[in-house]
């Protein structure tokens, strides 16, 4: 026995639907066709269009459920874990790695009127970040130095773009860079100088777990890398202030 389509539908093509891609998928083809790269220590925000931030926490939400139950934990009757999906996913994008997906804070910067060139510093400034190795934490504290050019930004503003800066995955060497390149976009200092020292805790929680070791590093540039003697005023600075906080 043959059947026959309806009439109505003779001659029609039918279309399947389409599921609609997740929203990873999305921006990752985005940022390639864009060629932007999006390392573990990149912004994206500029490529994330409006309302798919949370999209991707809906998204970043269900991998979570989809990790604890490979790691066989019963998050449908743990009243401990039940909501750990969402709280992992909300803290990523918004919390720890919110250096990734959100914009630079606003930061204004003023001309330097007075034509001051005397060195400052800033510090210490709490530094939070994650180790992109491992995902777990980094700790420490992070010193800046000033010579100021023809703009200057105020304080809070070093710690705001600091917070900003550390705020992804990363490794602590190209943190310092990162962070050192943002300050001088902002107020293109004579002299730029900067020491972080911070606690890695893929080495102290976990492997070789040396719960007293540090790691520290700095970048300096302009003025205090050309002239040794700004560059050792600087870390003199940064020495009586950590001499100041221990007494």
């Amino acid at each position: 026995m043959t059947s026959t389509l309806p009439n109505a539908l003779n001659g029609l093509a039918i279309t399947p639907e389409v599921t609609p891609k997740p929203v990873s998928v999305r921006l990752r083809e985005r940022l390639r066709d864009a060629g932007v790269s999006f390392l573990a220590n990149d912004n994206i925000s500029e490529h994330i269009q409006p309302g798919e931030l949370e999209q991707l926490e809906i998204e970043v939400t269900g991998k979570v459920r989809d990790l604890l139950r490979s790691l066989v934990v019963d998050i449908d009757n743990d009243h401990n874990t039940e909501e750990t999906a969402e709280r992992v996913a909300r803290m990523y994008l918004h919390e720890v790695f919110k250096g990734r997906y959100h914009e630079q804070p606003k930061v204004a910067s003023f001309p330097n009127v007075k034509k001051l060139d005397e060195i400052y510093t800033v510090g210490p400034i709490t530094v939070r970040s994650a180790c992109s190795h491992h995902l777990v934490p980094i700790l420490g504290n992070c010193w800046i130095g000033i010579k100021p050019g023809e703009r200057v930004i105020g304080l809070s503003k070093f710690a705001r773009v600091a917070d900003w800066v550390f705020s992804r995955p990363h490794i602590q060497e190209e943190a310092v860079m990162i962070l050192a390149d943002e300050i001088e976009k902002l107020c293109e200092p004579q002299g730029l100088g900067i020491i972080v020292k911070a606690q890695h805790y893929c080495m102290k929680w976990r492997g070789v777990k040396e719960p007293q070791t540090s790691m520290v590093n700095s970048v300096v540039r302009g003025d205090f890398r050309h002239d040794p003697s700004l560059k050792q005023e600087f870390f003199e600075l940064v020495r009586q202030q950590e001499a100041l906080l221990s007494t």
